[in-house]
């Protein structure tokens, strides 16, 4: 059974995506553009900037990363 998605804003998230090896590369508007520079095989993840980050989007941001819940909540 997988965890239930935390409720986290858009700061929280790009914390703890960094630990994972992403770093910012640029900002438009309210949207961060994330880039793992270690691993040229991952996509690039935008995180949009909003006091909580909907589930769908989260749950997408994480496919993309290539991260588990699991992983995310301990890195929070």
């Amino acid at each position: 059974m997988t965890p239930k998605l935390p409720v986290i804003s858009g700061q929280e998230l790009i914390r703890a995506l960094s630990k994972f090896g992403y770093a910012q590369v640029r900002q438009k508007g309210s949207h961060v553009r994330l880039r793992d520079l270690s691993d040229a095989h991952r996509r690039s993840i935008t995180i949009p900037l909003h006091p909580s980050i909907a589930f769908g989007t989260l749950k997408q941001i994480l496919r993309d990363a290539r991260i588990t819940v699991d992983q995310l909540l301990a890195k929070l």
